[in-house]
């Protein structure tokens, strides 16, 4: 790609040979153990490369499980440095399998499983009103708001107010504030309307009220410690800042009406999310519903627990009904009021579909989370595959899609349905 090129599409400068910025975590690939050909592997990397090659995402990282097994774990590209707007003489920072990323909206399918484990625990009843455990926020006719229906993107409070400072997003106490006063657009759960920012503050809230703890605390105890996870938090430690991977906002600028459904699902237009997400302020937050920091394999690994019904190396981190409830469909195949596309929702979950779905093709039983458009992060019980592809640029539109599409295709036709008698038990 010309210089020309790449400055319309705000793209990356890309080696000739992809070795030179490629990491391989060989000793983290089991493939054979899988009963995973080379040919399969090759040709799933091949895939990943061509997103590369697109130029707009200046890192990459890879990890995909079959049966347990860790098939493939790479990365490729920069941390850093290799922006469409870094300066020439910018340290290139390479990306490796070990850079925590900002998992953006993908954070949610943990948040959810948390509240689903606090049911488990009896500190909640998901059917319960939020007003219940948080009387405050009840007012302005959000009285019966379930917190189901948060979880499902049915509350009715799917964006903060417009004119919001956007650095209210680091202000908890202000943020609710505002949540707690807000009118919601519908009460009853029958439409459906993404809730970007705001149903994770609201869930933060009860979770806290409940456990009389943190949201990072209860994450780091029930999951991030037990499963062993190194990164895998709300925000990043100040020490760790430098080596957290920067986000860029690539691809062709956004106009109407795409520029209008990224205003109105995220509050500011594709800039000034580049702007936010890269600020300290942000980075160090705890933001229950966007930044979740961690690695392709961590989040590759949640779902691995999710696919064996609660269990991590024979640890019961949640018990199976847990998963049963946080996969289960809720309402119908719908237009969803915020994204403007069509989504089939869990309570926290995005869910595939068949003939085709988000996650590919004949996916009924596949379930994750898109974190940003780009980051997809998933399992299918039927195929036994748990896959997370994270990425650091923010593209909205432009000539990256069909590769990511391909993606998507190619892993779901490198691994066919599994007899039913041979899936997961949260398949069945």
């Amino acid at each position: 790609m010309n210089r020309l090129a790449r400055r319309a599409l705000h793209s990356s400068q890309i080696p000739e040979d992809l070795e030179t910025v490629t990491f391989r975590d060989a000793a983290g690939e089991n493939p054979a153990a899988a009963g995973v050909s080379r040919e399969t592997v090759d040709a799933l990397w091949h895939s990943v490369q061509s997103i590369y090659r697109t130029g707009v995402h200046p890192g990459i990282q890879i990890s995909i499980r079959h049966k347990g097994e860790q098939v493939l774990h790479r990365a490729i590209g920069h941390a850093s440095g290799n922006g469409p707007h870094d300066p020439k003489d910018a340290v290139k920072v390479p990306m490796t399998t070990d850079t925590p990323i900002c998992y953006f909206s993908a954070s949610k399918a943990v948040t959810a499983l948390l509240m689903h484990m606090l049911a488990e625990q009896g500190l909640v009843n998901l059917m319960d009103p939020v007003s219940y455990y948080c009387p405050e926020f009840g007012v302005n006719g959000k009285r019966t708001i379930t917190v189901h229906q948060i979880l499902s993107h049915r509350g009715g409070i799917p964006a903060i107010p417009r004119e919001t400072p956007i650095d209210v997003l680091w202000d908890n106490d202000e943020i609710w504030r505002l949540l707690c006063a807000a009118r919601p657009v519908e009460v009853d759960g029958a439409k459906v309307a993404y809730h970007a920012i705001t149903g994770g503050f609201v869930l933060q809230r009860v979770l806290e009220r409940v456990t009389g703890d943190t949201i990072e605390n209860y994450l780091d105890k029930h999951l991030r410690r037990p499963m062993g996870m190194k990164w895998f938090t709300y925000g990043i430690a100040p020490e760790h800042l430098n080596d957290l991977a920067c986000n860029y906002a690539t691809g062709p600028t956004p106009r109407f009406p795409v520029s209008w459904v990224v205003n109105r699902a995220l509050g500011g237009d594709i800039r000034t999310v580049e702007r936010v997400t890269n600020d300290p302020r942000f980075q160090e937050a705890v933001i229950p519903a966007g930044n979740l920091c961690g690695t392709a394999e961590e989040v590759s690994r949640f779902f691995q627990m999710m696919l064996n019904g609660g269990l991590w190396n024979g640890r019961r981190i949640c018990s199976e009904i847990t998963i049963r409830r946080a996969i289960q469909q809720f309402g119908s195949l719908q237009i969803d009021r915020t994204m403007m596309i069509p989504m089939r929702f869990s309570a926290g979950m995005m869910l595939g579909g068949n003939p085709v779905g988000l996650w590919g093709q004949n996916s009924r039983f596949a379930f994750g989370h898109v974190g940003l458009i780009n980051k997809l992060c998933w399992a299918d019980a039927a195929r036994d595959i748990s896959v997370s592809l994270l990425n650091t640029g923010i593209p909205i539109v432009g000539h990256h899609l069909p590769a990511l599409a391909k993606f998507v295709y190619t892993v779901g036709n490198r691994f066919p349905l599994m007899p039913e008698h041979r899936r997961p038990l949260i398949a069945a």
